[in-house]
C-alpha cells in the first residue's frame, strides 16, 4: 500500500469549478475571490476578509499595515515553519524568537512576557498543527505590559497595546472557547496550500477583529492596494465602462489571489465542515492506537479548544534523532510517507546567521528530536488508517 503524506483532496466539484472560472475569461482577481471572501469572513464571524496569494503574503501585510518595520521587534517562537518568522525581516523589523514549553509545541509564556520591550509591537502565536494557542494568557500579557507600548501609528494607536498577528495557518476552522479562530487575535492569517485542509493550491486569507475608531473598509482598501502594486482600482474595477483611470499611490507588493484559485476555494468551503470532521474521525481513531503505547500525541479537542486537525504529530520517548530517522525510513518502507514538523528555527543557516542558537531553546530541541508526523488527510481510507497504524505500531515496538 502506498500512503502520501499530504496530498490535496481534489473532487471533480472542483475541477468543474476552475473551468467554468477559466471558460468565464476572468482569471485573475475577479467575482469568484470577492465571494470567497465574503462566505469566510461571514462563516469565520468578521466583517471583512482578504484572500492574497499566500498565508505569508496575508502575514506581512498585517505588519506592513501596522507600520511595523525598523526599529521595532516582533516576538514568536522557535517551533514553526519560516513563514512565522520570516515576513518580520520582511519589513525590516528585529526578530525576536522564544522557547516552547516543556513537552509542548507552544511558545513559553512567562519567557514571552520577560522579552518584551518599549521596541514590541507585535506577537505572533502559532496554531500548530490547528491547536489554538492559550489566547487568554497572551492578552493577559499584552495587557500587562500596556505601559510599555509605544504606537507608531493610526491603528497601532487604536489597539493601544501590543498587537496579536496569529499565525493561524493550520487553523481554520478551529474554535477556543466557542470563538471561531480569526475572531481571537488582533489579525490572523490562514493557509490554503496545496498540503493544507483546505486548499486553493497556493492562497492563504487574513481576518481581523474590529478595532475601535479603525474603519473595516479602510483596511480591507489598504489591502487591496498593498496587494496590487499599490494601484488605485483592481482590474475588475477598471472593466467599468470609461474607468479605465487609475492611479499608483505606492510603491507596493503583488500579492493578490487569482480566480482561478478561488474557484477552487468555493467547492472546498462547500465541502470543508465534511472534511473537519473526517480530520476528527481518523485523529480519535489513532489516539486509540498509539497512546495506550505511550506515543504521545498533541491534543486537538478539549474542553476549551476544537482542533482543525491539521497535523497528527507523535513523540516516541526515549528516541534519539537518529532512531527517529531510521522510523521514518522504516515506515516509507512500508509504503508510509511520514514528516518532521518542525526543525527549530534556529537549528536553519538562515537564522543562525541572524545569531540564533539552538542552545538557547532546548524545549525546542527536545521536542524535535522525537517527533514523527504521521499521514492526516481526507483521501485516507479506514483501510489506509488501519494499514498506518500497525505499520507504525509494529516499527515503534522495537523502540519503546
Amino acid at each position: 500500500m502506498k500512503i502520501p503524506f499530504s496530498p490535496p483532496d481534489i473532487t471533480e466539484s472542483e475541477i468543474n469549478e476552475v473551468a467554468e472560472a477559466l471558460r468565464s475569461g476572468w482569471i485573475t482577481t475577479g467575482p469568484r475571490t470577492k465571494l470567497l471572501e465574503q462566505k469566510l469572513a461571514d462563516w469565520i464571524g468578521v466583517k471583512k476578509c482578504v484572500c492574497l496569494n499566500s498565508q505569508t503574503a496575508c502575514a506581512e501585510m498585517a505588519l506592513h499595515l501596522l507600520g511595523i518595520g525598523a526599529g521595532d521587534e516582533v516576538i514568536t517562537c522557535a517551533y514553526t515553519y519560516t513563514a512565522s518568522a520570516s515576513v518580520v525581516c520582511h519589513v525590516g523589523a528585529t526578530l525576536r524568537l522564544i522557547d516552547t514549553q516543556k513537552d509542548r509545541t507552544e511558545m513559553d509564556y512567562d519567557a514571552l512576557e520577560a522579552a518584551i520591550t518599549e521596541k514590541t509591537k507585535a506577537i505572533i502565536p502559532i496554531d500548530l498543527g490547528g491547536v489554538p494557542c492559550d489566547y487568554d494568557r497572551i492578552f493577559e500579557i499584552v495587557e500587562r505590559k500596556k505601559s510599555l507600548f509605544r504606537p507608531s501609528n493610526e491603528i497601532q494607536k487604536a489597539i493601544g497595546r501590543i498587537i496579536v498577528c496569529a499565525d493561524t495557518a493550520h487553523a481554520l476552522g478551529a474554535s477556543r472557547h466557542g470563538k471561531m479562530i480569526g475572531t481571537v487575535a488582533d489579525f490572523s492569517g490562514f493557509s490554503f496550500h496545496a498540503v493544507k485542509n483546505f486548499t486553493t493550491a497556493e492562497g492563504g486569507a487574513l481576518v481581523w477583529r474590529d478595532i475601535p475608531g479603525i474603519d473595516n473598509e479602510d483596511i480591507y482598501h489598504k489591502l487591496q492596494l498593498f496587494s496590487l502594486h499599490g494601484q488605485s482600482k483592481d482590474a475588475l474595477e477598471k472593466t467599468h465602462l470609461g474607468a479605465w483611470e487609475y492611479d499608483i499611490v505606492g510603491t507596493w507588493y503583488k500579492c493578490n489571489m487569482t480566480d482561478i484559485a478561488a474557484a477552487l476555494g468555493l467547492v472546498q468551503f462547500e465541502r470543508y465542515p465534511s472534511l473537519l470532521e473526517r480530520r476528527k474521525e481518523i485523529i480519535s481513531r489513532y489516539d486509540r492506537a498509539f497512546r495506550p503505547l505511550g506515543i504521545k500525541t498533541l491534543d486537538h479537542y478539549t474542553e476549551e479548544y476544537s482542533s482543525s486537525g491539521h497535523l497528527y504529530i507523535t513523540r516516541v520517548p526515549g528516541i534519539t534523532s537518529e532512531q527517529r530517522s531510521e522510523i521514518i525510513v522504516k515506515m516509507a518502507e512500508r509504503g508510509v510517507a511520514c514528516n518532521v514538523h518542525y526543525k527549530p528555527l534556529p537549528m536553519h543557516t538562515a537564522y543562525r546567521e541572524l545569531g540564533f542558537d539552538i542552545d538557547d531553546y532546548p524545549n525546542a530541541y527536545a521536542f524535535f528530536e522525537n517527533e514523527i508526523t504521521l499521514p492526516l488527510h481526507t483521501c485516507l481510507t479506514d483501510e489506509m488508517v488501519e494499514y498506518v497504524i500497525d505499520s507504525y505500531i509494529s516499527i515503534v515496538r522495537e523502540y519503546i
